[in-house]
């Protein structure tokens, strides 16, 4: 592995001082730059690209990493049906939480992904469809992808 040190300012007149001494490569590298400084997967490339060209040090992991990431043929193509309704349900929540603003996950609205979950799964039990129109199993799905997001990103869930 090559520890790489950025001392410099890339698009946006954003500046980084420096990887803070961390050693990374490939995907894991795309991943802290996506998440440390909330960028795209294009612009994580293009910066990546940018800085060290066609440098193999990157694109073999990441390459395989993508191949081995089904997201179409692996989940979207299993389940179109309930990713629609979970994406409804998505709506319904940001309509109520967040009137008159874009759709998006205000993660300071709540945090108790599994106890909403599992509350949900109980309604569901008695109704399947919760008093605002969405059925709760589409509810227990978004809690269930919520809490993924936070463990993935390396929340306490």
């Amino acid at each position: 592995m090559k520890n790489y040190d950025f001392d410099m300012t890339y698009t946006e007149g954003v500046h980084f001082d420096s990887f803070q001494d961390i050693e990374v490569k490939g995907q894991e590298m795309v991943n802290y730059i996506m998440k440390t400084w909330n960028w795209s997967e294009e612009k994580t490339l293009k910066f990546l690209a940018d800085k060290f060209g066609d440098s193999n040090e990157v694109k073999p992991d990441y390459a395989l990493d993508r191949k081995n990431t089904p997201v179409y043929s692996g989940v979207l193509k299993y389940f179109p049906n309930a990713l629609k309704a979970v994406a409804k349900c998505s709506k319904a929540g940001n309509d109520q939480h967040n009137p008159n603003k874009p759709l998006h996950w205000d993660r300071s609205k709540s945090g108790d992904e599994l106890d909403a979950l599992t509350r949900h799964l109980i309604d569901h039990s008695v109704d399947p469809i919760d008093t605002d129109g969405i059925l709760h199993l589409s509810k227990v799905a978004w809690r269930a992808l919520a809490a993924l997001e936070k463990h993935l990103e390396g929340q306490e869930v």
